[in-house]
């Protein structure tokens, strides 16, 4: 499979994403939020540093707001890197979030790693488990990660090996089994261990998300009594209509429907915790934007847009822009990158 941009896609075009989200009926985002006191949306504080390392990946999944894939080459340099760490330094940031495309296939990734431990940052790896598997180079990522305490975050659309490879592609389900296992056999995921290995449950259709803690136990109950596969959290997180999800939500037919549900599911006890009021997101070439959707969509923050020129006060008195994909993370009981917000 192709990504959209290989295809020279509509969808390619941020533009036109834009205003297909323009031109569904529900109402505008901001007067929603302004309705209930979040007018402008603002930051509590910029305490959490989420680095895109690139657009690169093994896998082409269905559902991706990246549009990530093997034919993408948008590679974050060293020098972007650089000053990543420098405004953690500047701004005394403690943790890192670090995600792609599949990031550990930037070359400079093992080296990113270790400068930011070196910091005392905490660092967090959104891995895609097959990526332990796709080359030999690759197999010591369990005990690299084991060495520098870093958290990982591994998507896994279901228990299922049907549902899961009809997501991510055929085989993903049985290579994602073998490298959990190998998460597993170096002490993630285990009780009583401080390594902490964390699942991504997306819905696989134009729906949203059940709930998130009883989906965590079918998820442990069948990895674990049909493959001893352990893991500490679940993470439900809602699909946006965006990027390879809006292809789909278009293709069959299911755009309007799905936007009216996420719009009708508005719950404004979400909203203080949306992610973009902690996490700063940072795009392969450096730019700055409120979160990881608004990145694809190329909504730059406002106040400072590029990382060479981080001002943590700055950036903590910014608007944060929204549009109405934002539904995507106060439908029901919200969605972040940590899953679930009330």
């Amino acid at each position: 499979m192709k990504t959209l941009n290989a295809q020279n896609h509509l969808y390619s075009n941020v533009e036109a994403q834009l205003e297909a989200l323009r031109s569904t009926a529900i109402p505008s985002f901001q007067e929603r939020i302004a309705n209930i006191g979040f007018d402008p949306l603002q930051p509590t504080n910029v305490d959490i540093l989420q680095v895109n390392l690139g657009k690169m990946c093994n896998q082409t999944c269905a559902h991706c707001h990246v549009d990530a894939g093997p034919d993408r080459r948008e590679i974050m340099t060293r020098e972007t890197m650089q000053q990543c760490l420098d405004a953690v330094v500047k701004g005394n940031i403690k943790v890192a979030d670090l995600t792609g495309g599949a990031p550990e296939l930037n070359p400079n990734f093992q080296w990113f790693v270790k400068e930011l431990r070196k910091l005392n940052v905490y660092v967090m790896v959104r891995c895609n488990l097959t990526i332990i598997l796709s080359n030999p180079k690759f197999n010591d990522l369990p005990e690299f990660y084991r060495k520098h305490k870093v958290e990982i975050i591994s998507s896994l659309p279901h228990f299922s090996r049907l549902r899961t490879d009809a997501q991510r592609g055929e085989g993903v389900f049985d290579k994602s089994v073998k490298a959990l296992k190998m998460l597993n056999e170096v002490g993630y995921g285990k009780e009583g261990s401080d390594l902490h290995l964390n699942l991504v449950y997306n819905p696989s259709g134009a729906f949203l998300p059940p709930g998130q803690s009883s989906l965590e136990r079918d998820f442990k109950e069948r990895l674990g009594r049909q493959y001893g596969v352990v893991f500490n959290s679940l993470f439900a997180i809602a699909n946006m209509p965006i990027s390879r999800f809006l292809d789909y939500l278009v293709q069959t037919e299911n755009y309007e429907k799905y936007m009216e549900e996420l719009s009708n599911a508005f719950n404004p006890a979400a909203v203080e915790g949306v992610m973009c009021r902690n996490t700063l997101s940072v795009s392969w070439d450096g730019y700055l934007y409120d979160c990881d959707f608004n990145q694809m969509l190329n909504m730059t923050c406002n106040n400072v847009d590029h990382i060479k020129d981080f001002d943590k006060n700055v950036l903590n008195g910014r608007a944060i822009k929204t549009a109405k994909h934002c539904y995507g993370c106060t439908a029901g009981a919200g969605s972040s990158c940590g899953g679930e917000l009330v």
